[in-house]
């Protein structure tokens, strides 16, 4: 499925994945997976078929809700509780897909953040959600009814099979005959339709599959947190992943992981700063952008095939 050198560094990051917990705290490795499954989902859409959304914070929070209240009020399972939140999602990505997809730049992401914005407000007044609070203390059972998730090292590697799981199938996409078309959309979407493609049917498919992973990891990440709340599908989450993609690498494998470590690590350690926080990472953003034009992990492929010419 991976070719060789990507292989390599796929299966060196997943040694280093197995032995983290002994050596940073769980839960933060947990968020850091949740996140980069959520840039990876993003990442597909805007890095490989050209289209930039403003409102995936819908599809993450929206499924965070779901598997939450799934979990804790229908006494559901947490594998359960997971693949509803990921269901919700793909149907929030069909109905969204169906009214932007036909849209292209600026006017794509306004529809998309217009479409979340709703999702919010929904989030706000309906009774489920908990409203300001949120759904809180969302139980952890046992997963698959063999597996103790209440202790943090245990779930970590649950956490982690999910990211692998969501990672493979985006790379799947993108080196199969379906991801091919996508990046023939996204280089010159007048000709993929001379070629007699169904551009929109592709971008709505796209769209959906998308949507359904970043579901996943919000899904994912409630049970983490054991917490729903409105930060899930606030404007600002869906501008986190943007920075998280673009930090990273956007239209690279990695480079989504990349961005959502340094991100995710940038808010942990950089929290004791108060107020002055958001000060140092605009600085630090403004740094990267203007050092790692296409991104960390960009530069780093640019950089190797200099040097290789």
């Amino acid at each position: 499925m991976l070719k060789n050198r990507e292989t390599q560094v796929f299966l060196a990051l997943l040694a280093v994945a197995l032995v983290a917990p002994s050596l940073v705290y769980p839960v933060f490795l947990m968020k850091v997976l949740c996140f980069a499954l959520f840039a990876c989902a993003f990442n597909l859409l805007i890095g490989y078929v050209g289209l930039l959304s403003f409102g995936h914070a819908m599809f993450f929070g929206g499924a965070a809700y779901i598997s939450g209240y799934t979990v804790k009020a229908w006494g559901f399972p947490p594998e359960a509780g997971i693949l509803a939140g990921t269901a919700v999602a793909a149907l929030l990505g069909l109905i969204a897909g169906l009214i932007a997809i036909r849209r292209q730049g600026i006017y794509f992401a306004m529809v998309t953040l217009a479409l979340s914005q709703m999702v919010f407000f929904f989030c706000l007044q309906a009774k489920f959600t908990g409203g300001e609070d949120g759904i809180q203390a969302i139980p952890r059972r046992a997963f698959l009814g063999l597996i103790d998730i209440k202790n943090d090292f245990t779930f970590y590697y649950v956490v982690l099979a999910i990211f692998v799981f969501g990672f493979l199938v985006v790379y799947r996409t993108i080196n199969s005959p379906f991801g091919q078309v996508l990046k023939a959309i996204r280089e010159n979407e007048p000709r993929a339709v001379s070629l007699g493609y169904r551009v929109d049917q592709y971008k709505l498919l796209a769209f959906v599959l998308s949507a359904a992973l970043a579901g996943m990891a919000g899904a994912t990440k409630a049970l983490v947190f054991q917490l729903a709340s409105l930060t899930d599908v606030t404007w600002q989450m869906s501008g986190e992943v943007v920075l998280m993609t673009l930090v990273g690498g956007m239209g690279t494998i990695l480079g989504p992981v990349i961005g959502a470590a340094v991100i995710i690590t940038m808010q942990n350690y950089l929290a004791g700063f108060g107020e002055w926080v958001l000060v140092t990472q605009g600085a630090i953003f403004v740094i990267v952008v203007m050092a790692f034009r296409r991104g960390i992990v960009g530069e780093l492929i640019a950089w190797w095939q200099k040097k290789k010419a």
